[in-house]
């Protein structure tokens, strides 16, 4: 039997990322050049990947207080995919930003959208009450694509609290 190999060698793939250095920058504020993308080894797929936050925190921009939020990202990747440590400081750094729960969600949507240009994506916020009400804000973005453009219409459509993330008794 052939042993197969990879068309380039591990160090060479991650030698362009900054992320992995003996010291990682925490930059504490929200900024898209924490995000770093990656080539899609197989751009021609169909497959979800969904990232799970669960200590997002912003602040409120009226009184400065944080707000709390588990944050979904789920999308279809075209031919670049996010690296996970920069969407972590990334996510880190909207803790000293303020912007309302709706915006903090847009934003991130926007920022994945022009990184990654992906099929599909949607990202889904969960924040803790204060003050008695919660806000579950919903984003989400498609390639324009027929197919992408259906899926894009069925999720907004049907759309309801706790539909398109998980339990987290599954994530711990």
């Amino acid at each position: 039997m052939k042993k197969q190999t990879r068309p380039t060698s591990r160090k060479t793939e991650l030698k362009n990322f900054k992320l992995g250095e003996s010291n990682t920058d925490y930059n504490l504020n929200y900024s898209i050049d924490h995000l770093e993308a990656f080539e899609n080894k197989n751009p021609n797929s169909t497959a979800w990947t969904t990232f799970v936050c669960t200590e997002f925190t912003s602040l409120c921009p009226k009184t400065g207080q944080p707000d709390f939020a588990k944050i979904f990202i789920n999308y279809i990747a075209g031919k670049k995919m996010v690296e996970s440590k920069s969407m972590k400081l990334y996510l880190f750094g909207f803790r000293n930003h303020g912007d309302f729960h709706e915006d903090c969600i847009q934003t991130i949507c926007n920022d994945l959208v022009k990184l990654l240009k992906p099929k599909y994506i949607e990202v889904i916020g969960e924040f803790t009450p204060r003050g008695g009400i919660a806000i579950f804000p919903f984003s989400s973005d498609h390639d324009g694509s027929a197919d992408y453009k259906k899926l894009h219409q069925e999720r907004l459509f049907n759309y309801a609290p706790g539909k398109y993330s998980c339990n987290l008794g599954k994530v711990y």
